[in-house]
């Protein structure tokens, strides 16, 4: 019984010391941040700032097409905030957290720090655990600022525009952060799976990108004609991720936004996406553990 406590201790202190250690290199980072400040940024165009431009200007915008002003001015109010802070990460958002996840990986077979690591008797499976935790703990950061800064470009407009302020329901706002969560998560997971296939970033990014931006879609679009590939595409994590957020804001108030689908109910697509985060990492362990390094 010692040993077991013994042994979880152990366990325990290698993954919290991981985690610092793969924080502070995050911070550092450059890579990081440029990420991350891309994903605010079309965060910002696409949520409010081109339905912003449509409003004032009378003419909508390619993406408010179809719309009233009255319309557009109520998806820029403090209680749409959660939809339009969920409406980007099927696609958008997700792209980028798979290119994060695939550099977080990637990068520590290009630079050599697991086989550093590794080599000097430090602990595999704390240390991915470790490194996922801290991936985990960018996306949970990432939720945070965009929503605030959802909140603040909101709440700057209904100012401007004189209008009453009516914040979102903490339900709605919980609803929100759970699936983005999950979107984000299970994104950032599979890069990180793919940079550990592939140890290095190069090849890892790109296969992420060209699965999360072309593939799905034009399996999708494929789909329409054949049944067993529309069987296929239930599956697929973008076509779950896109469902999720679908039966949230409702693929019909989204003007077509890229990645929100409504192909599968959103109970199944939570569960789906969930299956893929718990696989994401499971695979990576696995793959760290057998592996050599070298």
């Amino acid at each position: 019984m010692s040993t077991i406590v013994s042994t979880a201790r152990s366990t325990t202190r290698g993954t919290t010391r991981s985690t610092r250690a793969e924080l502070m290199r995050l911070r550092a980072w450059p890579a990081v941040w440029i990420t991350l400040g891309a994903w605010l940024l079309l965060s910002l165009l696409f949520g409010y700032l081109f339905t912003y431009l449509s409003y004032t200007s009378g003419d909508p915008g390619f993406s408010d097409e179809g719309t009233t002003q009255a319309q557009q001015l109520a998806r820029m109010m403090p209680d749409a905030v959660p939809h339009v802070f969920l409406q980007g990460m099927p696609m958008f958002g997700g792209a980028l957290m798979m290119v994060l996840g695939a550099l977080v990986a990637g990068n520590g077979y290009g630079w050599g720090t697991w086989k550093t690591l590794f080599s000097q008797g430090v602990r595999r499976t704390p240390a991915l655990v470790g490194s996922v935790a801290s991936l985990t703990l960018i996306v949970v950061g990432t939720l945070v600022v965009t929503f605030a800064l959802d909140l603040a470009v909101s709440l700057l407009i209904t100012a401007s525009e004189s209008q009453d302020v009516v914040m979102p329901s903490a339900g709605s706002v919980g609803e929100a952060f759970g699936a983005g969560f999950l979107v984000l998560q299970m994104w950032a997971l599979l890069g990180f799976l793919l940079g550990t296939l592939a140890r290095g970033p190069a090849l890892s990014v790109g296969l992420g990108l060209v699965w999360a931006l072309v593939v799905e879609n034009l399996l999708r679009g494929v789909g329409q004609l054949l049944g067993w590939v529309e069987n296929l595409t239930e599956v697929l994590p973008g076509t779950a991720a896109g469902s999720l957020v679908g039966s949230i804001v409702g693929v019909g108030g989204t003007d077509g936004t890229p990645g929100v689908v409504d192909t599968i109910p959103g109970d199944r697509a939570a569960l789906t996406v969930a299956v893929y985060v718990v696989l994401a990492v499971l695979a990576s362990i696995a793959l760290v553990r057998r592996r050599d390094v070298t």
